[in-house]
């Protein structure tokens, strides 16, 4: 690791982004493999996957967007002139791509003839790499216009989440099928089958932008155990706050609404994900360093990403798991298939980071 790295190195984000990696990766696989039968909400180990799971994408969501906004913060420089600009608009445009690149209804490429609705319909379906590549452009502009304004990211990033927070259960209150192409009505709300519309999912990742521009203004602010403690009390406060809300969901008209897009869930999974950054903040506090692979592991996320969901759930060019085992496993098997995909994920990020300094080697 350079000194440069070393600098600007946090733990506990290393070790967030490597815990939300093993997560999505364990989740998916376990997801596919899982009987039905073992899908019971009686059973405490099943209660607690699944709980874990519904905050996964909220954890990863909300450490991209610490990464991303913490990276470009310690650039001083005017936005224009901001190396991570055209940095951060490439990689929304390479997350965009692979998210329908994933979901292409056709091997042939170019001919349609044969792709039916359903098909289609799966192609526009919004995911987790599309909902990223939107969230970093949108934290650009709200990076933008932080400098033209004269704002602080905590105001135009924390307004800008709260209305998305407040809004979304109206949002998903219309019918976009009837106002917008299939292809941009996936954006807004998950009646087009999309797993992440930009409500309310956004809001993690422009929140996640607060705390990166935090650390970037305050270096050595995570290596307090006060840092810690904010973290904690603030995650508490929001689950308190969602509890609040929960006492007048009816009231509100949240009935009826997606249970995802309401903001009694947003509020507590964002305040889960603070508690969960102050614990591990805490416990970096007594690490030096960690093992190069977690943060080779961190590093490689959109490769562990595509690759995996490849292997589990197929393309238009090959076969998953799916298609041979989906929910035919028993509990231990499914606990077996995820370490396997784990072991193969971490071994495939290794092995190109071993390639990558030998090729350098031959090189230099």
């Amino acid at each position: 690791m350079t000194s440069t790295e070393k600098k600007h190195r946090i733990i506990f984000i290393d070790l967030m982004r490597a815990f939300a990696v093993i997560q999505m990766v364990q989740g998916h696989t376990v997801n596919v493999v899982l009987d039905n039968n073992y899908r019971v909400s009686e059973y405490p180990v099943y209660a607690l996957w699944y709980f874990m799971r519904g905050m996964t994408a909220p954890i990863f969501l909300f450490t991209a967007g610490v990464v991303f906004t913490y990276l470009f913060r310690l650039v001083d420089k005017p936005f224009f002139k901001n190396p991570r600009v055209i940095k951060g608009v490439k990689r929304a445009l390479l997350l965009i791509f692979l998210g329908y690149l994933l979901r292409y209804p056709t091997w042939s490429v170019f001919d349609f003839r044969y792709v039916t609705e359903e098909s289609l319909k799966t192609f526009y379906t919004v995911d987790v790499l599309h909902l990223i590549g939107c969230g970093l452009l949108v934290i650009l502009f709200l990076l933008f216009i932080s400098e033209k304004i004269k704002i602080s990211d905590y105001i135009s990033f924390g307004l800008t989440s709260l209305i998305i927070i407040f809004i979304s259960p109206f949002v998903y209150t219309i019918n976009w099928n009837n106002i917008l192409p299939a292809f941009l009505a996936g954006y807004m709300y998950p009646d087009t089958g999309s797993l992440f519309p930009l409500f309310p999912w956004l809001a993690y990742l422009i929140m996640g932008g607060v705390l990166g521009s935090y650390l970037a203004k305050n270096p050595s602010a995570f290596k307090t155990v006060n840092f810690s403690l904010m973290l904690g009390i603030i995650g508490f406060g929001l689950i308190l706050i969602s509890m609040i809300f929960d006492l007048f969901t009816h009231e509100l008209g949240y009935d009826n609404i997606v249970y995802s897009a309401t903001p009694n869930i947003v509020f507590f999974r964002l305040g889960f994900v603070l508690v969960m950054n102050s614990i591990v903040s805490y416990i970096a506090l007594k690490v030096e360093t960690i093992p190069r692979f977690i943060i080779l592991v961190g590093r490689n996320t959109l490769l562990i990403y595509v690759i995996h969901l490849l292997i589990l759930y197929g393309s238009a060019w090959n076969p998953g798991i799916s298609a041979i085992w989906e929910n035919s496993f028993s509990g231990w098997q499914s606990f077996g298939a995820a370490l396997v995909m784990l072991s193969l994920m971490t071994l495939l990020v290794l092995l190109i980071h071993l390639f990558k300094i030998r090729n350098k080697q031959l090189v230099t």
